[in-house]
């Protein structure tokens, strides 16, 4: 099953569950993906575009999470965790910081990186290995600290 039958079919859940919240979180990731389709120009989406429209809106939910937390807005903090939540159980299983570290190590060792200015070098490469398994920033942490 795609991505987009999963969304789809979490919508319809939703829906006949009276979830409204989650409703409406999905309905926004499948304008997302609309809107992706159309500026990128594709005729069918795939589930590597997919992943990228929900990554995108991961990375907003926690963003939002973050700010939100930093001006004591508990209630907003707690709508986008909740849609952050529904949008990880779209995305594929994430690596664990052993498989990131794995892979890190692995793709150090492709690129000959030996410093932490090789840290743009090693994450070019390791990007599209990890694509909407992981958050990008975790990576790059992960990469700053194996290149010390």
């Amino acid at each position: 099953m795609s991505l987009l039958e999963r969304i789809d079919q979490d919508l319809i859940k939703a829906l006949k569950s009276r979830d409204q919240h989650a409703a409406d979180t999905l309905r926004g990731l499948k304008s997302d993906i609309r809107y992706y389709q159309i500026d990128k120009r594709i005729d069918k989406v795939g589930d590597d575009n997919i992943i990228v429209v929900l990554g995108s809106a991961a990375n907003r939910r926690r963003d939002s999470i973050e700010q939100f937390g930093l001006g004591g807005r508990a209630d907003l903090v707690a709508r986008e965790t909740r849609e952050l939540e529904i949008i990880k159980g779209c995305l594929p299983e994430q690596l664990s910081e052993e498989e990131i570290l794995s892979l890190v190590k692995e793709t150090i060792e492709e690129t000959g990186a030996v410093s932490p200015s090789d840290v743009g070098k090693v994450m070019k490469a390791l990007m599209p290995k990890v694509k909407g398994r992981t958050d990008g920033k975790r990576v790059k942490d992960i990469v700053g600290r194996t290149l010390v």
